[in-house]
């Protein structure tokens, strides 16, 4: 097996993932996903591909991951990591499909408009 590779994206994060046979080493830019992500909750994000189709330490993965914060990086890998599984194996595209981890989230912030001080926010309304 060569090396198989996915981009995911999540509000301004994109993750380019690349995955190939190993003993489950996930890297995130040089480093540990442990260390890059110090957060469990989002330390899970990383990792719930590989326990909904059941191949954790079968592949080693090698995340380059940009923009964004920790939390829209870490969905941006979890669908990098779907997709790349879904590449490996199509079989592994309904468990991965029912948790909408194939889901792309486009929801992000909204641009601020002139006139106003924030995206929706007015100034206060006086009569007289």
């Amino acid at each position: 097996m060569e090396m198989i590779n996915a981009v995911g994206r999540r509000k301004t994060a994109v993750a380019r993932v690349y995955l190939m046979k190993g003993e489950g080493k996930i890297t995130v830019n040089g480093k540990d996903y442990r260390e890059y992500f110090p957060h469990q909750h989002v330390q899970h994000n990383v990792t719930d591909p590989f326990s909904t189709v059941g191949v954790e330490s079968i592949y080693d993965v090698k995340v380059n991951v940009r923009g964004g914060g920790f939390k829209g990086q870490s969905e941006a890998v979890r669908m990098g990591l779907s997709r790349a599984l879904v590449k490996l194996n199509e079989e592994f595209r309904k468990p991965l499909k029912d948790k909408k981890f194939l889901t792309r989230d486009s929801r992000a912030v909204e641009r601020k408009k002139y006139g106003k001080p924030k995206a929706r926010k007015r100034f206060q309304f006086s009569k007289r």
